[in-house]
């Protein structure tokens, strides 16, 4: 039994530190997108470029959240409930979503309001492409991490990645139709539903959080 349960812990600390480095690789890869995004979306006067930049640093904020709560968990040895530290995390998320949920419907009504007609997406169809293989690589390594380890603040972590990889799809349909057609705003409706589809996943997250609060105190009210 003892060595049943050695083996346990070994893959698990295996798990931890595989989510770890996903957590950085999220944040890096984020950062960099989110300053090439805005840099471009600013110069080429591209709005959903500019704002999927906003939304690559929003990304950046549930990638700190999941990397402070493995530091935390994997510091904190003596104590075999990481409930407290998941907690946290999905709030961070949660959070996450709803600021991203703010800056797509920003974005959007502002590109239906000014009609507003980018120089060129050209940009917008080159990151996009790049982050939709990107996400779907994070989102996949990710969600076995969170299932190995039944963690929901890193299911939740893959969700957040999930809605980044559908708005890269956003951005890219967007982009192409605008150097198809010359329509500046193809990205506002397609924007806003992804923005409904954050506030649902933000939701979800306070959800989970709240039920590891019930948890950890043993009652729920």
């Amino acid at each position: 039994m003892e060595t049943i349960s050695f083996g346990i812990r070994k893959d698990r600390t295996k798990l931890y530190r595989f989510a770890y480095m996903l957590a950085v690789i999220t944040v890096v890869y984020n950062i960099a997108e989110g300053v090439v995004s805005v840099i471009f979306g600013f110069e080429d006067e591209t709005m959903a470029l500019f704002g999927f930049g906003l939304d690559s640093f929003v990304e950046v904020i549930s990638g700190i959240g999941i990397w402070h709560m493995i530091r935390r968990i994997r510091n904190n040895n003596a104590s075999e409930n990481p409930d407290r530290f998941e907690q946290q995390a999905l709030r961070i998320t949660g959070t996450a979503f709803y600021l991203l949920t703010t800056s797509l419907v920003i974005v959007a009504l502002v590109n239906l309001i000014q009609g507003h007609r980018p120089e060129t997406t050209l940009w917008g169809i080159i990151v996009s492409a790049v982050s939709i293989v990107t996400m779907w690589l994070l989102i996949h390594y990710k969600l076995k991490a969170g299932r190995g380890l039944n963690s929901d603040a890193i299911i939740a972590d893959a969700n957040c990645t999930k809605t980044c990889l559908y708005l890269s799809f956003v951005l890219l349909i967007a982009s192409i139709g605008y150097e198809l057609t010359g329509i500046g705003s193809l990205d506002s409706i397609g924007a806003i539903i992804i923005a409904w589809f954050s506030f649902k996943e933000g939701r979800e997250a306070f959800g989970k959080a709240a039920g590891k609060m019930c948890s950890c105190q043993g009652t729920c009210h």
